[in-house]
Protein backbone atom coordinates (compact mmCIF):
# COMPACT_ATOMS: atom_id res chain seq x y z
CA UNK A 1 0.00 0.00 0.00
CA UNK A 2 1.01 3.08 -0.94
CA UNK A 3 2.03 6.25 1.98
CA UNK A 4 -0.89 8.49 2.93
CA UNK A 5 1.70 11.28 1.69
CA UNK A 6 1.28 9.44 -1.99
CA UNK A 7 -2.24 8.13 -1.56
CA UNK A 8 -3.45 12.13 -0.82
CA UNK A 9 -1.57 12.99 -4.11
CA UNK A 10 -2.99 10.39 -6.04
CA UNK A 11 -6.38 11.59 -4.93
CA UNK A 12 -6.26 14.80 -5.31
CA UNK A 13 -5.00 14.78 -8.80
CA UNK A 14 -8.23 12.66 -9.61
CA UNK A 15 -10.21 15.67 -8.08
CA UNK A 16 -8.33 18.06 -9.51
CA UNK A 17 -8.94 16.41 -12.91
CA UNK A 18 -12.57 16.06 -12.77
CA UNK A 19 -13.11 19.03 -11.36
CA UNK A 20 -11.25 20.94 -14.33
CA UNK A 21 -13.62 18.58 -16.76
CA UNK A 22 -16.80 19.63 -14.59
CA UNK A 23 -15.99 23.51 -14.38
CA UNK A 24 -16.40 25.40 -17.61
CA UNK A 25 -12.87 26.72 -19.56
CA UNK A 26 -11.97 30.56 -18.50
CA UNK A 27 -12.60 30.81 -22.12
CA UNK A 28 -16.55 30.40 -21.90
CA UNK A 29 -18.55 33.72 -22.01
CA UNK A 30 -18.57 35.00 -19.81
CA UNK A 31 -14.81 34.56 -19.25
CA UNK A 32 -14.52 36.88 -16.24
CA UNK A 33 -16.86 34.74 -13.99
CA UNK A 34 -14.87 31.39 -14.92
CA UNK A 35 -11.79 33.02 -14.07
CA UNK A 36 -12.82 33.89 -11.15
CA UNK A 37 -14.41 30.35 -9.90
CA UNK A 38 -11.27 29.03 -11.51
CA UNK A 39 -9.16 30.97 -9.10
CA UNK A 40 -10.36 29.77 -6.22
CA UNK A 41 -10.98 26.09 -7.11
CA UNK A 42 -7.53 25.94 -8.15
CA UNK A 43 -5.68 27.58 -5.87
CA UNK A 44 -4.28 24.18 -3.83
CA UNK A 45 -6.95 23.21 -1.89
CA UNK A 46 -5.96 19.80 0.60
CA UNK A 47 -9.44 18.28 -1.20
CA UNK A 48 -10.03 17.20 2.23
CA UNK A 49 -13.62 16.69 1.56
CA UNK A 50 -13.83 15.08 -1.77
CA UNK A 51 -11.47 12.88 -0.41
CA UNK A 52 -13.21 11.57 2.43
CA UNK A 53 -16.26 10.89 -0.19
CA UNK A 54 -14.49 8.98 -2.43
CA UNK A 55 -12.77 6.70 0.88
CA UNK A 56 -16.67 6.24 2.35
CA UNK A 57 -17.85 5.41 -0.80
CA UNK A 58 -14.74 2.47 -0.75
CA UNK A 59 -15.77 1.83 2.67
CA UNK A 60 -18.98 1.09 1.53
CA UNK A 61 -18.97 -0.71 -1.69
CA UNK A 62 -17.21 -2.03 -5.04
CA UNK A 63 -19.33 -0.31 -6.73
CA UNK A 64 -20.14 3.73 -6.32
CA UNK A 65 -21.81 5.15 -9.62
CA UNK A 66 -20.93 9.22 -9.00
CA UNK A 67 -19.13 9.00 -5.93
CA UNK A 68 -16.36 11.27 -8.19
CA UNK A 69 -19.06 13.88 -9.31
CA UNK A 70 -20.35 13.83 -5.36
CA UNK A 71 -16.93 14.51 -4.21
CA UNK A 72 -16.47 17.30 -6.60
CA UNK A 73 -19.98 18.72 -6.16
CA UNK A 74 -18.35 19.09 -2.04
CA UNK A 75 -15.08 21.10 -3.04
CA UNK A 76 -17.67 23.36 -5.54
CA UNK A 77 -19.76 24.06 -2.25
CA UNK A 78 -16.92 24.52 0.24
CA UNK A 79 -14.72 26.73 -2.06
CA UNK A 80 -17.69 28.79 -2.77
CA UNK A 81 -18.51 29.37 1.11
CA UNK A 82 -14.09 30.39 1.38
CA UNK A 83 -15.16 32.74 -1.16
CA UNK A 84 -17.85 34.71 0.40
CA UNK A 85 -16.14 34.07 3.97
CA UNK A 86 -13.02 36.18 2.77
CA UNK A 87 -15.59 39.02 2.08
CA UNK A 88 -14.91 42.42 3.78
CA UNK A 89 -19.05 42.04 4.83
CA UNK A 90 -18.16 39.04 6.41
CA UNK A 91 -14.30 37.54 7.80
CA UNK A 92 -12.42 40.34 5.65
CA UNK A 93 -9.56 38.60 4.58
CA UNK A 94 -6.61 39.32 2.26
CA UNK A 95 -5.11 36.24 1.87
CA UNK A 96 -6.42 31.93 1.49
CA UNK A 97 -3.69 29.58 1.08
CA UNK A 98 -1.19 32.12 0.47
CA UNK A 99 -2.63 34.01 -2.73
CA UNK A 100 -4.75 37.16 -2.80
CA UNK A 101 -8.35 36.67 -1.70
CA UNK A 102 -10.89 36.12 -4.98
CA UNK A 103 -12.19 39.73 -4.35
CA UNK A 104 -8.82 41.38 -3.71
CA UNK A 105 -8.06 39.59 -7.52
CA UNK A 106 -11.58 40.01 -9.11
CA UNK A 107 -13.39 42.86 -6.83
CA UNK A 108 -16.66 42.44 -4.19
CA UNK A 109 -19.19 42.18 -6.92
CA UNK A 110 -17.31 39.52 -9.44
CA UNK A 111 -16.52 37.31 -5.92
CA UNK A 112 -19.82 37.32 -4.47
CA UNK A 113 -21.43 36.00 -7.97
CA UNK A 114 -18.15 33.30 -8.12
CA UNK A 115 -19.37 31.85 -5.05
CA UNK A 116 -23.02 31.56 -6.09
CA UNK A 117 -21.89 30.14 -9.34
CA UNK A 118 -19.72 27.66 -7.59
CA UNK A 119 -23.06 26.45 -5.93
CA UNK A 120 -25.52 26.08 -8.54
CA UNK A 121 -22.57 24.20 -10.49
CA UNK A 122 -22.21 21.48 -7.40
CA UNK A 123 -26.31 21.12 -7.95
CA UNK A 124 -26.19 20.85 -12.01
CA UNK A 125 -23.11 18.14 -11.61
CA UNK A 126 -25.04 16.25 -9.34
CA UNK A 127 -28.22 16.28 -11.72
CA UNK A 128 -25.72 14.82 -14.59
CA UNK A 129 -24.62 11.83 -12.95
CA UNK A 130 -24.58 8.63 -15.80
CA UNK A 131 -25.49 5.57 -14.68
CA UNK A 132 -27.36 6.78 -11.48
CA UNK A 133 -31.22 6.06 -10.52
CA UNK A 134 -33.07 9.59 -10.20
CA UNK A 135 -33.91 8.60 -6.18
CA UNK A 136 -30.53 8.30 -5.63
CA UNK A 137 -29.47 11.83 -7.29
CA UNK A 138 -32.06 13.01 -5.66
CA UNK A 139 -30.66 12.16 -2.62
CA UNK A 140 -27.59 13.49 -2.80
CA UNK A 141 -29.18 16.59 -3.53
CA UNK A 142 -30.59 16.77 -0.35
CA UNK A 143 -28.14 15.63 1.41
CA UNK A 144 -25.43 18.35 0.04
CA UNK A 145 -28.49 21.16 0.26
CA UNK A 146 -29.11 20.43 3.94
CA UNK A 147 -25.36 20.40 4.70
CA UNK A 148 -25.20 23.78 3.04
CA UNK A 149 -28.36 25.30 4.57
CA UNK A 150 -29.41 27.46 7.02
CA UNK A 151 -31.02 24.39 9.63
CA UNK A 152 -28.52 22.92 11.23
CA UNK A 153 -26.15 23.34 8.43
CA UNK A 154 -23.20 25.76 6.86
CA UNK A 155 -24.88 29.07 6.15
CA UNK A 156 -26.82 28.65 9.91
CA UNK A 157 -23.48 28.36 11.50
CA UNK A 158 -21.76 31.03 9.84
CA UNK A 159 -25.00 33.21 10.73
CA UNK A 160 -24.47 31.83 14.61
CA UNK A 161 -20.97 32.70 14.41
CA UNK A 162 -21.54 35.93 13.02
CA UNK A 163 -24.48 37.42 15.92
CA UNK A 164 -21.85 35.72 18.59
CA UNK A 165 -18.87 38.02 18.10
CA UNK A 166 -18.05 39.66 21.02
CA UNK A 167 -20.48 37.94 23.18
CA UNK A 168 -19.59 35.70 25.98
CA UNK A 169 -18.56 32.66 24.65
CA UNK A 170 -20.11 29.40 25.73
CA UNK A 171 -19.79 25.76 25.53
CA UNK A 172 -23.35 25.21 23.86
CA UNK A 173 -22.75 28.33 21.84
CA UNK A 174 -19.62 26.96 20.00
CA UNK A 175 -21.10 23.35 19.54
CA UNK A 176 -24.14 24.94 17.97
CA UNK A 177 -21.16 27.04 15.36
CA UNK A 178 -18.68 24.52 14.84
CA UNK A 179 -21.68 21.07 14.26
CA UNK A 180 -23.26 23.55 11.74
CA UNK A 181 -20.60 25.71 10.49
CA UNK A 182 -17.99 23.28 9.89
CA UNK A 183 -19.20 20.10 10.82
CA UNK A 184 -22.69 19.37 8.40
CA UNK A 185 -20.78 19.53 5.62
CA UNK A 186 -17.79 17.34 6.25
CA UNK A 187 -20.37 14.75 7.70
CA UNK A 188 -22.08 14.99 4.25
CA UNK A 189 -19.10 14.50 2.88
CA UNK A 190 -19.14 10.89 3.72
CA UNK A 191 -22.26 10.54 4.26
CA UNK A 192 -22.72 11.08 0.23
CA UNK A 193 -20.30 8.34 -1.05
CA UNK A 194 -22.20 6.12 1.21
CA UNK A 195 -25.40 6.82 -0.72
CA UNK A 196 -23.47 6.88 -3.83
CA UNK A 197 -22.52 3.42 -2.94
CA UNK A 198 -25.70 1.84 -2.36
CA UNK A 199 -24.84 1.66 1.48
CA UNK A 200 -27.45 0.33 3.70
CA UNK A 201 -28.59 1.76 7.11
CA UNK A 202 -26.24 0.35 9.56
CA UNK A 203 -23.49 1.72 7.26
CA UNK A 204 -24.82 5.42 6.64
CA UNK A 205 -25.14 5.23 10.54
CA UNK A 206 -21.54 4.35 11.16
CA UNK A 207 -20.37 6.68 8.24
CA UNK A 208 -22.41 9.42 9.84
CA UNK A 209 -21.07 8.98 13.26
CA UNK A 210 -17.13 8.73 11.87
CA UNK A 211 -18.65 12.01 9.90
CA UNK A 212 -19.58 13.81 13.68
CA UNK A 213 -16.72 13.07 15.39
CA UNK A 214 -14.07 13.84 12.51
CA UNK A 215 -16.00 16.69 11.81
CA UNK A 216 -15.59 18.38 15.29
CA UNK A 217 -11.97 17.40 15.72
CA UNK A 218 -11.00 19.18 12.36
CA UNK A 219 -12.64 22.40 13.69
CA UNK A 220 -10.98 22.07 16.88
CA UNK A 221 -7.80 21.98 15.73
CA UNK A 222 -8.85 24.41 13.29
CA UNK A 223 -8.92 27.11 15.98
CA UNK A 224 -5.99 25.97 17.75
CA UNK A 225 -3.84 26.25 14.98
CA UNK A 226 -5.23 29.68 14.71
CA UNK A 227 -3.73 30.50 17.98
CA UNK A 228 -0.38 28.53 17.66
CA UNK A 229 0.24 28.79 13.99
CA UNK A 230 2.33 32.01 11.82
CA UNK A 231 -0.28 33.13 8.93
CA UNK A 232 2.71 31.76 6.77
CA UNK A 233 1.90 28.12 8.12
CA UNK A 234 -1.40 28.82 7.46
CA UNK A 235 -1.73 30.03 4.15
CA UNK A 236 -3.70 33.17 5.84
CA UNK A 237 -4.20 35.47 7.92
CA UNK A 238 -3.19 33.87 11.57
CA UNK A 239 -5.09 34.80 15.01
CA UNK A 240 -8.46 36.98 13.00
CA UNK A 241 -10.27 34.54 15.80
CA UNK A 242 -9.15 36.35 18.73
CA UNK A 243 -9.13 40.03 17.25
CA UNK A 244 -12.75 39.37 15.78
CA UNK A 245 -14.17 38.25 19.11
CA UNK A 246 -14.88 35.02 17.58
CA UNK A 247 -16.27 31.86 20.15
CA UNK A 248 -13.74 29.44 19.81
CA UNK A 249 -12.32 25.95 21.13
CA UNK A 250 -9.68 27.48 23.07
CA UNK A 251 -11.62 30.84 24.23
CA UNK A 252 -14.22 28.18 25.93
CA UNK A 253 -12.24 25.09 27.17
CA UNK A 254 -8.16 26.41 26.67
CA UNK A 255 -5.38 24.83 24.87
CA UNK A 256 -4.55 21.90 26.25
CA UNK A 257 -8.36 20.73 26.86
CA UNK A 258 -8.98 21.63 23.27
CA UNK A 259 -6.31 19.04 22.11
CA UNK A 260 -7.64 16.46 24.20
CA UNK A 261 -11.03 17.15 22.61
CA UNK A 262 -9.62 16.65 19.56
CA UNK A 263 -7.89 13.30 20.51
CA UNK A 264 -11.22 12.15 21.96
CA UNK A 265 -13.26 13.01 18.63
CA UNK A 266 -10.99 11.08 16.70
CA UNK A 267 -10.53 8.03 18.76
CA UNK A 268 -14.63 8.06 18.69
CA UNK A 269 -14.41 8.31 14.80
CA UNK A 270 -12.13 5.43 14.76
CA UNK A 271 -14.35 3.38 16.74
CA UNK A 272 -17.53 4.36 14.32
CA UNK A 273 -15.53 2.48 11.45
CA UNK A 274 -15.50 -1.16 13.15
CA UNK A 275 -18.22 -2.47 10.77
CA UNK A 276 -15.92 -1.60 7.82
CA UNK A 277 -13.01 -3.37 8.66
CA UNK A 278 -9.56 -3.07 6.39
CA UNK A 279 -11.77 -1.22 3.85
CA UNK A 280 -11.71 1.72 5.62
CA UNK A 281 -8.39 1.69 6.46
CA UNK A 282 -7.58 5.21 4.55
CA UNK A 283 -10.60 7.06 6.62
CA UNK A 284 -8.57 5.72 9.75
CA UNK A 285 -5.64 7.60 8.52
CA UNK A 286 -7.65 10.63 7.07
CA UNK A 287 -8.77 11.11 10.99
CA UNK A 288 -5.24 10.95 12.00
CA UNK A 289 -4.18 13.82 10.16
CA UNK A 290 -6.83 15.79 10.51
CA UNK A 291 -5.74 15.71 13.88
CA UNK A 292 -2.06 16.18 13.80
CA UNK A 293 -1.85 18.73 10.79
CA UNK A 294 -0.08 22.05 11.35
CA UNK A 295 -1.68 23.81 8.55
Amino acid sequence: MSSLTEFLAAQQQLVDQALDRLTPPESALPETIHRAMRYSLFAGGKRIRPVLCLQAAVATSDNAPGALEAACSLEMIHTYSLIHDDLPALDNDDFRRGKPTNHKVFGEAMAILAGDALFTLAIQTLTRIDGLDAARKLALIEELSFASGTVEGMIGGQVTDIEGERQTPTAELLDRIHRAKTGALLRASVRMGAIAARGDTQQLEAISQYGEHVGLAFQIVDDILDVEESSAALGKTAGKDAVQGKITFPAVYGLEASRAMAQDECRKGHEALRIFGDRAVRLHEIADLIVDRKS
